[in-house]
């Protein structure tokens, strides 16, 4: 198998099977892949844009609907419909690598249009659950691994900027299906403007099936779950990160309107418009950031932006005007737009073998989805509408997206340490002389760990490899022989690991 001079990572020959021939693996990008970018934006259109929508929903729940149901039971609705979208993720990655794509978008597609015309029946609050809450959350997450996935295969060079702008499709239905909803809602009734709803979704999504094709199958079935992946601690600590800062992510986008009634003395019209703000903001948030993630790596982005919305999250405590709320809205729904579009960017980063991309983003995806299960009904725990007090829910938010930030730094420092330029990619080490390799072991004496984690990208097997190469190292360098230790280090790493690196 060639190597490529960017790329440091060579497969073996049971491995190369599941990548593309070599004439497809320099056609990257073409006609063909940004039109899998649009097929993509309609599916987040589709899924995520409902589920970013649900704000319109709750405060008309809780105003006329559900008048009897606690914010908190309200908000159980959408959370049930992002964790089944983000569960979902679980099987749907292995069957996705299995090649079964279009079935995945298919079924998915039914079970949304399903879920929003049974919603438009409902009176109960059992019945909204049941088809907004389970019916559309689970046909959202048969739709979000073939959102991302696919755009992941047909792109090299600007993934991460192709995945940002597909995630800006959920976001642009963040904001068109509120907007439908509140206007037509007190013309045609709930049920019909629900209806309306169901019927761009059918279209939308006609079209995203019609355009989406599946570049790279798994040549053998692969298991739903691999648990090799947790055996490799950044993606471990990823994951972390990922659950924590969806406990706090949507706090604001289920009750911004709720808040802006309330404390700011808003009407009823212009109250709603801030989840479309929010929204609106958010589609930027996911389009930019990944635009740079490309060139400086997903993760150095992403630190920054979950460091602003943590802070952010403390700064609308003392909001109380309409001017500071919307200058509120906007900021935190640029900088947690990052979020949705730069994770799947970092796992890809994270796998070692593309051909079991879907299987590692089900994996992660399904402790985010956990994350989003219970973050907005503890937060509707912590609210007091009849006394306008969210500080407490604001607070929750602030610290759980904090601890996010902490756990994303971890990830960081666990693959390439504090070292500030550096771009957190395979092609880290793609020209590695023994100059250089003496130096990464030599500032390791002290924490051979560390050096491991440095070398092996994910096989475990290798990384205690490279744990005992460097103790025999510290060995021979109290006896001077350090030069015998280096060129011995370089041959067993290069020739006996299941990944060979290019030290040359």
């Amino acid at each position: 198998m060639a190597n490529e001079k960017t790329r440091t990572v060579v497969t073996t020959e049971k491995e190369a099977v599941d990548m593309p021939p070599p004439s497809q693996e320099n056609s990257y990008g073409g006609i063909v892949a940004w039109l899998q970018v649009v097929g993509s934006f309609l599916l987040f259109f589709n899924s995520w844009g409902i589920v970013n929508s649900f704000g319109a929903f709750q405060t008309y729940y809780e105003e006329v609907l559900l008048r009897s149901s606690s914010p908190s039971a309200i908000s159980w609705i959408g959370s049930l419909q992002g964790f089944f979208l983000m569960v979902s993720t679980l099987y749907t990655g292995g069957i996705f690598d299995n090649g079964y794509m279009n079935a995945l978008i298919g079924v998915g597609s039914f079970m949304v249009i399903f879920g929003i015309m049974m919603t438009s029946l409902s009176t109960e609050y059992y019945q909204v659950l049941l088809a907004q809450g389970f019916c559309v959350g689970l046909g959202s997450g048969l739709l979000f691994i073939p959102s991302v996935a696919a755009v992941t295969t047909y792109f090299k060079k600007q993934r991460s900027f192709a995945i940002g702008l597909s995630a800006a499709g959920s976001s642009i239905g963040g904001i068109i299906y509120p907007v439908i909803f509140r206007q037509l809602q007190p013309r045609i009734g709930f049920g019909w403007a629900t209806c309306v709803i169901g019927f761009i979704a059918l279209g939308t999504l006609a079209m995203a099936m019609a355009v989406m094709r599946q570049r790279v199958q798994s040549s053998h079935k692969r298991k739903i779950i691999d648990l090799d992946a947790w055996r490799y601690l950044p993606c471990t600590l990823f994951t972390a990160s990922l659950f924590l800062s969806f406990v706090g992510l949507y706090i604001p986008f289920f009750y911004i309107t709720s808040y802006a009634r309330l404390k700011t003395g808003a009407d009823s019209q212009l109250s709603f418009y801030f989840l479309a703000i929010i929204n609106a903001a958010s589609a930027f948030g996911r389009t930019l950031p990944s635009l740079f993630a490309d060139k400086v790596g997903p993760v150095n982005i992403l630190i920054p932006c979950i460091a602003a919305t943590a802070i952010l999250a403390f700064c609308w405590i003392p909001v109380h005007n309409a001017g500071g709320l919307t200058t509120f809205a906007v900021l935190y729904g640029f900088f947690s737009g990052s979020f949705v579009s730069l994770p799947p960017s970092v796992i890809s980063i994270l796998c070692p073998d593309m051909s079991l991309v879907g299987t590692h983003m089900g994996m992660t995806f399904t402790f985010g989805a956990l994350g989003l299960l219970i973050g907005n009904p503890i937060a509707g725990a912590f609210l007091a509408l009849q006394t306008g007090e969210f500080v407490h829910a604001q607070i929750f938010c602030g610290v759980t997206v904090f601890g996010a930030l902490a756990l994303c730094i971890g990830c960081r420092y666990t693959k390439v340490g504090f070292t500030l330029r550096v771009k957190t990619c395979r092609g880290f080490y793609k020209r590695q002389t023994p100059h250089r390799l003496r130096r990464y072991v030599r500032l390791s004496l002290c924490d051979p760990f560390n050096l491991a984690c440095h070398i092996s990208a994910s096989h475990f097997f290798e990384l205690h490899t490279i744990r005992y190469f460097v103790w025999v190292y510290r060995v021979l360098w109290s006896t001077g022989t350090s030069c015998v230790a280096v060129r011995y280090f370089r041959r067993k790493c290069t020739e006996g690991a299941k990944i060979r690196y290019s030290w040359h």
